[in-house]
Formats: C-alpha cells, sequence, structure tokens
C-alpha cells in the first residue's frame, strides 16, 4: 500500500542539484560536412556554452575545453554563435565561434594543434565588439555576419551592421580590416543569406520603436563583383505591422520567408524578379515562425529537393515537410511535442532540437527519403525513475472578458505517496518571460521538483504570448500588467473553484517579465499567498530611462504606450508603486551582472518594503546575468524556493535549507 503523506512532505529523488545539473539543453545545429554540430550547455562549468560534434561514427565529441564559452552578446540575448565548413583540402573542418568573454570571433581546426586564433580586435567600449549569425563566404575567404560595434558607455551608443570578416587573421588587431557590407541606416539587422548564384543577399532589419515581433523590413541587396558593400538595396516585404522573422532562398533562386501579415506567422514565396509572393500554407492558423530574441533562429529550411523542413504549430509543436506547390504538410512521427528555432538540413536529412512531457530536449534527425526520425545526440537518459516525472494536462480557461487562456497544468504525482483524501495541494503559477514568449510543453526538471514534492505547477501561456496568432500576442499591447495579472489570476482561481487547488496555498513565481508579472500580481491582488521574483522590471519609469539594453529600450512602448504620452501609466502600473500594498512573503532572486534587468530594479523593492513587516528574502548572484546558468545558482534558488513555500503553506519537511525571511 502506498504511504499517505501530506502535499509538499513527499520525498523526492529529483533534488535541486539534479535540477541544476539538467539545466540548458542543445542550441544551433548545423551540419559541417557529413557531421552535425551543435552548442551544448555546461552548467556545472560556470554555465559557459560549448560546441559539440557528431562524427558520422555516432559518436560526441566535446569540441572546446573550458574555458572556451560559444556565446555570442549581440542585443544581450545573443544569436547564432557559430559556423562551419568542412574544408576542400581534406585539412577538417574549420569553425568560427564567438567567444563570450571578450566577444571575439575565433577560428578554429579542431583536427589540428593549434588553438583557436582570434580574427577580430578586442575593443574596450561596450565590451567589445560583437558577433552574431556568421555565415562562411563561399569563397572561403571571410565569415559575413552582424557586427553590433558599442560607440560609446550608454546602452544607446550601439550601431550595427552587417560585416565582412578576413579568414586569414588580419583583422584581430586592425580594425580597418573589416569590410562594412551595410550601412547603419537600420537600428537592428540579422545575418545574410546568400542566394544559390552568390549575386544577392537577403536579410531583415527593423528600427526603435518596434520589436521584431511588430514589423521588420525583409531587405535584398546586390553583392558587387568587386568586394563593395551591397548595392541597389532594397525592402521587398515587411512593414511596421508586418512581421517577417526568417528569409531564406530556395534553390531556385525564390525567396521564401516567414510573415505574419494574415495574423499567423505563415511561410511566403517570393520568385524571382521580386514580385507576387504567395503564401505556401494558408489558412491553418497556427504559426510557423516565433518571436525574434535571438539573431539567426531558423523555423525553416529548404531542402535540396525543392521541399522545405518546417517548425509549426500553435507554439512549434511539430516538424513537418512542406511541398511548396501543392502545400501539402507531412509532419514527422515520434513523441515529441516542442520544437526549438533551430534547423539545419543535409541532403534529404533534416536536423533539430526536440523535447517532450517524458524527455528533455535532444538533437533528431529526420530522413525525409524514409520519414524516419531518431534521436542522434544530446539523448535524453532518465536521471530518475519516470515515475516521478509530472503528467501534465494541456488547459484553456476562461479569464475575464470571456477571453481564453491557455495553460499546462502539472498536478503533484508522485508514485510513493497519495495525499489525504480532505486536502487540496498547494499550486505555483509560472509565468514565463518576455512576455512576448512562449511555455512550451517539455519535461523540466525544475517543474517535477516541486510536483514530486506534492506542490502543483500551472504554467500560464497569457494573452500577449507567442504561438497562438498576432491576435492573440496583441491583447497585451498597452497593457501589460493588466491583462498578463488578470489571466493568471484567473487560472488559478479557475483550478481553486473547481477543487484541484487549495485557495488559500496559491503562489506566482516569475523571471524578466514573468518576475514583473508575480510582482505586480503581489501588489494588486489577494489571490496569492506567496510569491517568488526572479531578476524583475519593478519600476517603469527607471526602466525606460536607460536601465535596461538597447533592444528593449522602447519595449514598453507597445507594452504600456509611449511614456510621453501616458506618464501616469508608467507610475500606475509599477509594482514599486504600490508596494505599500504587497503583504504575502516574497523571495527575490537577482543576478549582479544582470544589464537587462538590472540589479537596481530589484533593490527598490527591497527599500519599498523595508521596515514594513513583510517576510521577504534576496537572494544575489554574483557572476549571474539575465537567467542563471551556474549550477550551484540554481540549486541555491531552487532550494530557497521550496524553504519559501514550505514555511508559507506549512509544510513540514527538514530536508531544504530554512531560508531566512526577513521583516
Amino acid at each position: 500500500m502506498v504511504p499517505t503523506g501530506a502535499y509538499g512532505t513527499w520525498p523526492s529523488p529529483i533534488g535541486a542539484s539534479l535540477a541544476a545539473a539538467h539545466g540548458g539543453h542543445p542550441e544551433f545545429v548545423g551540419v559541417v560536412g557529413d557531421e552535425v554540430w551543435w552548442t551544448a550547455p555546461r552548467p556545472a562549468e560556470d554555465g559557459r556554452r560549448t560546441l559539440v560534434r557528431r562524427t558520422p561514427d555516432g559518436t560526441e565529441h566535446t569540441v572546446l575545453p573550458a574555458p572556451w564559452n560559444v556565446r555570442s552578446r549581440v542585443v544581450e540575448y545573443g544569436g547564432r554563435p557559430w559556423t562551419g565548413t568542412a574544408r576542400q583540402d581534406g585539412a577538417g573542418p574549420l569553425v568560427v565561434f564567438s567567444h563570450f568573454p571578450d566577444q571575439r570571433l575565433y577560428a578554429y581546426a579542431p583536427d589540428g594543434d593549434a588553438p583557436p586564433r582570434p580574427l577580430t580586435p578586442v575593443s574596450d567600449t561596450g565590451g567589445g565588439l560583437r558577433w552574431a549569425d556568421p555565415v562562411l563566404h563561399p569563397a572561403g575567404r571571410e565569415v559575413w555576419c552582424v557586427l553590433e560595434e558599442h560607440t560609446g558607455t550608454g546602452p544607446g551608443d550601439v550601431r550595427r551592421v552587417i560585416a565582412a570578416v578576413p579568414l586569414d587573421g588580419s583583422a584581430a588587431h586592425d580594425r580597418s580590416a573589416i569590410r562594412e557590407l551595410t550601412d547603419d541606416r537600420h537600428r537592428f539587422t540579422t545575418g545574410p543569406r546568400l542566394s544559390p548564384d552568390g549575386r544577392h543577399a537577403a536579410w531583415l532589419a527593423w528600427d526603435h520603436p518596434l520589436m521584431p515581433w511588430d514589423g521588420t523590413l525583409l531587405m535584398t541587396g546586390d553583392v558587387p563583383a568587386d568586394g563593395g558593400p551591397f548595392t541597389g538595396v532594397r525592402p521587398v516585404a515587411g512593414a511596421v505591422d508586418e512581421s517577417v522573422c526568417q528569409v531564406e532562398w530556395a534553390p531556385d533562386g525564390s525567396l521564401l520567408y516567414a510573415s505574419d501579415r494574415g495574423g499567423w506567422w505563415e511561410l511566403h514565396r517570393l520568385p524571382p524578379g521580386g514580385t507576387g509572393a504567395v503564401p505556401l500554407c494558408p489558412g491553418r492558423e497556427e504559426e510557423f515562425g516565433g518571436p525574434l530574441w535571438r539573431v539567426g533562429l531558423t523555423w525553416f529550411t529548404p531542402l535540396d529537393s525543392g521541399l522545405v523542413a518546417v517548425v509549426h504549430g500553435r507554439g512549434a509543436t511539430a516538424l513537418g515537410i512542406l511541398d511548396p506547390e501543392t502545400g501539402e504538410l507531412v509532419d514527422a512521427a515520434g513523441p515529441w511535442t516542442a520544437w526549438e528555432a533551430t534547423l539545419a538540413a543535409h541532403g534529404s536529412r533534416v536536423v533539430g532540437v526536440a523535447a517532450s512531457p517524458r524527455s528533455a530536449y535532444e538533437v533528431v534527425e529526420l530522413d525525409t527519403g524514409t520519414g524516419r526520425a531518431r534521436v542522434i545526440g544530446s539523448p535524453h537518459e532518465d536521471p530518475v525513475d519516470p515515475a516521478y516525472y509530472p503528467e501534465p494536462q494541456i488547459r484553456t480557461f476562461t479569464g475575464p472578458d470571456n477571453r481564453d487562456v491557455h495553460a499546462h497544468i502539472y498536478p503533484p504525482h508522485n508514485p510513493d505517496r497519495v495525499a489525504p483524501d480532505d486536502e487540496l495541494p498547494p499550486y505555483v503559477v509560472w509565468v514565463h518571460g518576455g512576455p512576448t514568449s512562449h511555455a512550451p510543453l517539455v519535461l523540466d526538471l525544475e517543474i517535477a521538483y516541486f510536483t514530486s514534492r506534492g506542490i502543483g505547477v500551472a504554467e500560464v501561456n497569457y494573452g500577449g504570448s507567442t504561438g497562438y496568432g498576432r491576435a492573440y500576442r496583441e491583447r497585451l499591447r498597452e497593457q501589460w500588467g493588466v491583462v498578463d495579472v488578470e489571466d493568471c489570476a484567473a487560472v488559478a482561481e479557475a483550478l481553486a473553484a473547481e477543487g484541484t487547488a487549495d485557495p488559500a496555498r496559491l503562489a506566482v513565481r516569475g523571471g524578466s517579465a514573468g518576475g514583473w508579472t508575480a510582482a505586480a500580481s503581489l501588489a494588486t491582488t489577494r489571490v496569492y499567498a506567496c510569491g517568488t521574483i526572479k531578476y524583475p522590471v519593478i519600476d517603469l519609469a527607471g526602466w525606460s530611462e536607460g536601465e535596461t539594453h538597447d533592444f528593449e529600450s522602447h519595449y514598453l512602448d507597445s507594452l504600456v504606450g509611449p511614456r510621453a504620452e501616458v506618464p501616469a501609466r508608467y507610475r500606475d502600473r509599477s509594482p514599486l508603486t504600490h508596494a505599500d500594498r504587497i503583504a504575502a512573503p516574497f523571495l527575490l532572486l537577482q543576478g549582479l551582472d544582470d544589464v537587462i534587468c538590472r540589479p537596481s530594479q530589484a533593490e527598490r523593492l527591497l527599500a519599498a518594503v523595508a521596515g514594513r513587516g513583510v517576510p521577504h528574502a534576496y537572494l544575489a548572484f554574483e557572476g549571474e546575468g539575465h537567467g542563471f546558468r551556474r549550477a550551484d545558482t540554481v540549486v541555491r534558488a531552487l532550494e530557497a524556493e521550496l524553504s519559501l513555500y514550505v514555511q508559507t503553506f506549512g509544510v513540514h519537511r527538514t530536508d531544504v535549507p530554512l531560508l531566512e525571511l526577513k521583516k
């Protein structure tokens, strides 16, 4: 007989250290010769990322040992940090990558004896020249990529262009050896995509106050034979109210791009000549693209056969093969329910990164000839009996004004315990960041850390989330701090009303934009007994006046409204303004190196509640930025969060370090 235990007291083999060790996942897949490569996390090595190659015999090799860290800082969130090629002289692969500490580009031949050699110079301004979304020019002499150049100390002192970096190392100490292929007329740009004949380039561009999911331009230009900047530069698609999130060239010289001009990110084809773009798979009311938070994300990739591999669905739930001539779309079979925005093709094979509620993210290969999909890299291995994993439910709730609110519900689950019949479980509402983002349906050991102990989790894709079309996304326009708070509360209250959750033991938790929603929820509602606030926005006025980075410096224009037009709204929406209303205990977590949501924001909240008798704790982590990467940080944060819930919910357990709550 399974023993009975109160919710929150259940013993679990899923410890904080186990969850931390499995943090992060493969990203930015690519094909180098006959090998598949990707970047991989190393939480135990100060949270760095490395390059991994899978050789034809199926063996995985770590390409770059510590302290090499393959990660870009372009727009702070980064982007594709590497590219590679198989050299024709038989000398093995050559890769070019961005090294996080100095942001220089390096070239490396892993089959040789020489260490990585720098291609770009060091800059003392703005943390260095920064590079992302690189492509090797077919001639083999240059790498073309996004150059982000900081010209001063302020977050807005920056310019971005497409640049060509010589592979011979001549620019390592000479900035003038770098050729700029575009001017800086646009504030933001992606890397170039070269046409099959090498005579044309295509890229995306946008400007403040737009975010890339608001409106972008699809630009094209001619590549001069003499090696000068692009000529004939012109927009061929996109607008201030149309988001193009990716562009690629098809083998026949037509342009393929994902645009939301029809209300959903859909694939379009622009024939050679640049007129008469047509949608390839219209009317499905699902997404074939997503928010361009990082430069170089790929939701589709053309195949040599003319077919197109596409990640699609309501939240990137499937990998399919699209015939652009007929519109027929055939999905790959398999257990995966979420695909990352990274795809690469090699002949008839497509490589991506996918996960499911029973498996973490792994590298998956689809053979389009046979239709067979298989795991080829970073395979999921159960670190504990999967009987301890949560069993999620996909639900749609009704929010204010009868609007749909999408959520994933993870009830408490543990094969070794059952709860008393007369007890309802505590639940924590998880609020994703962004806010223009999406919570996928995947195995997350941080969620399992709580559910296996008897604490339920509700992940809410509130109004403003991606995956459900532009209209759902724009519910949050000028309503940040209202719709997100209301939708999360609607889910929490519905769970309580239907008898799923204990109404007296509800909590809210979020990071970044989710931290904003968590703080606003504690300040403006009485739904939650406590909350965990991670690296949040607290004070809109301060955040909009130089306390964040350039990429999001005008984000509030759409989320709240232009400050010059609605200054009172910035005051009234800020959790800082209503800090005197916060009565519930809370845990505040902050990375001290965060330049997106700076420690000053969290510190203002602490000052506002000081001496008011509100139980709270503040943990700040040196060496951590926006989002925690180091294993020891994740362990401390998870255990502190559990301790907050144990103390607030009246749970008796002695196996978690006590979090000291000050008043």
